[in-house]
């Protein structure tokens, strides 16, 4: 860091711009300046080795933060919640619950107290894992000791419900929050409406949807799409046409994922038409196709037999700016073989594997 000979920075000076570099991503230039710091003989401290270790845990280099929590604590530098908190998370989020369990009994154990934030890190991480018994002892943990839960915690948990398909535990703790004094906001309302469309309780999510809007919670854009995927696939396509309509008239901006929703839909019925004229009029609509766009409508037209149309369309897409991946080759390719065009499918899969691409296991399968 070259500054004037009369201005000499100090440890705050080094911790603001290591800070700023690590919020950007930019950890090599960050350790340099760490380096710089130790041969100019200016202390480190807690805020220096959070930071940093925030800025390799952001990246998923958890190895190196716990090097980097280590080696703070040989130098008489002591975490602080903060620190461990950003390491818990880290933990969990690779899937190492267990591990991210221990570093919470170390804390505990140098008298520093999680707060609602490590434990909530915690609770997710069990989530994540499918290992629901453990995230309600910590939801529990977090009650026992007060004011520690909020509704960011009860989302949490609420949504591990939801995921691993237990819906009534969900409702129960959604129904709980009343009587705590908590309000559902439009993200907890929106995870549970994701939930009852995910195990076909449509009825059960439209009587949601309206009951948040009543009790002054306005859907957005997640929560409409959450909606539309669950009419869609469970072959309401109507309603999810007449919701999408709603949207507009609601001022709620479709995004790319709405779309590709109502085009997925729409493949699946068989409104071949209609999927083609939304997909066409994206660029329009300042939002261009994704490969996931493309995916959806070149497997809607093979399904339907276009097989000729579902190639041109993969040959424009890198004309586009959208390159083709492993989802699109599979897709094309199974059309090819499913419609007994055996040729077309091997030009395809040899064009895959020069790409680097490989069929997967339902290609393979058909293939075989």
């Amino acid at each position: 860091m070259e500054l004037s000979p009369d201005c000499k920075p100090d440890v705050v000076s080094y911790n603001t711009i290591i800070d700023s570099l690590c919020k950007d991503a930019q950890i090599v230039d960050a350790m340099n300046l760490f380096s710089e710091m130790l041969s100019k003989g200016i202390t480190t401290d807690v805020v220096t080795y959070t930071s940093l270790i925030h800025g390799v845990c952001r990246l998923g280099q958890w190895k190196q933060a716990t090097s980097l929590l280590n080696e703070m604590v040989s130098k008489k530098i002591f975490p602080n919640v903060h620190t461990y908190t950003v390491l818990v998370d880290t933990l969990c989020k690779e899937g190492m619950a267990v591990e991210a369990k221990g570093v919470i009994e170390m804390m505990v154990e140098r008298d520093l107290e999680p707060d609602a934030v490590t434990y909530s890190a915690l609770m997710d991480g069990y989530c994540l894992r499918g290992e629901m018994g453990e995230a309600r002892q910590v939801f529990n943990l977090m009650v026992s000791k007060g004011s520690m839960v909020n509704a960011y915690s009860y989302n949490i948990l609420i949504n591990g419900y939801c995921r691993h398909k237990k819906i009534e535990n969900a409702v129960t703790l959604f129904q709980e929050m009343s009587s705590k004094g908590l309000v559902p906001d439009t993200v907890i309302y929106t995870t549970l409406i994701d939930g009852f469309c995910k195990v076909g309780r449509i009825q059960d999510a439209k009587k949601l949807f309206s009951r948040m809007q009543g009790c002054g919670q306005l859907p957005d854009v997640q929560t409409y799409a959450v909606l539309l995927d669950g009419l869609c696939k469970n072959q309401q396509l109507d309603m999810a046409i007449e919701l999408f309509r709603e949207m507009g008239d609601k001022k709620v901006e479709p995004n790319i994922v709405v779309y590709n929703i109502l085009i997925e839909g729409l493949c699946i019925a068989a409104k071949l038409e209609s999927a083609r004229d939304l997909f066409f009029s994206l660029s329009s609509k300042g939002l261009p196709p994704q490969v996931r766009t493309y995916n959806i409508m070149i497997g809607g037209l093979c399904d339907g037999g276009l097989i000729g149309e579902a190639e041109t369309l993969l040959g424009g897409m890198e004309e586009k700016g959208c390159s083709p991946n492993d989802c699109t080759y599979n897709t094309i390719i199974r059309g090819f073989i499913n419609n007994n065009e055996i040729p077309r499918a091997i030009g395809l899969i040899q064009q895959m594997v020069e790409r680097g691409l490989s069929a997967d296991a339902s290609t393979m399968l058909l293939w075989n």
